[in-house]
């Protein structure tokens, strides 16, 4: 979810196309809070871990 969000805001950024930079920046930190929760050992959706 973070890779998705990191392309999202490049292909955003070179196309100046300001809602794929919006999307990628909520990819990117919904990607972040799972993978903390994940690493904090709490399960999330069934899934301890996402990669």
């Amino acid at each position: 979810m973070i890779i998705l969000g990191i392309i999202l805001m490049v292909i955003g950024f070179i196309a100046a196309v300001p809602i794929l930079w919006t999307i990628g920046i909520i990819l990117i930190v919904i990607g972040a809070i799972l993978e903390l929760m994940g690493a904090t050992g709490r399960a999330v959706g069934g899934r301890r871990h996402y990669y």
